[in-house]
């Protein structure tokens, strides 16, 4: 599978899935400063600006190592202050990630609130893209 635009993810995935990567996309759009892009990568919406910031991955698309819902990945998650312990971490060290199941689950709140600290760490870092 070759995923290289929105529409082509949005044509594969079931209905739910389809509405949280939507309502997470808009969150993350919202947030980013301008000199942040938006780009299909892997074969799901990747966010960067200096360096990765973050990534959501519906369960449909393989190898996101998830079965069931949408994951959103913070790619520095392990340097992020997450105060409110939003964030799980797996076996990858670096990426923390919070996965919803319905588009009832998504706060808003914590997810800006790591994205203005994602973003204020992404300007530490010199620009890779």
């Amino acid at each position: 599978m070759k995923i290289t635009n929105l529409v082509d993810l949005f044509t594969i995935l079931p209905e739910e899935e389809r509405i949280i990567v939507d309502v997470l996309r808009q969150i993350i759009i919202e947030s980013l400063p301008e000199y942040c892009k938006e780009k299909i990568s892997y074969n799901v919406p990747f966010f960067y600006g200096n360096k990765g910031i973050c990534i959501i991955w519906p369960s449909t698309v393989p190898r996101g190592g998830i079965k069931k819902g949408v994951l959103l990945g913070f790619w520095y998650g392990h340097r992020l202050n997450d105060q409110d312990c939003f964030l799980s971490h797996g076996i990858n060290k670096q990426i923390f990630y919070k996965i919803y199941q319905s588009p009832e689950e998504i706060d808003e709140n914590p997810i800006k609130k790591l994205l203005k600290e994602a973003i204020k760490l992404d300007g530490t870092f010199k620009k890779v893209f």
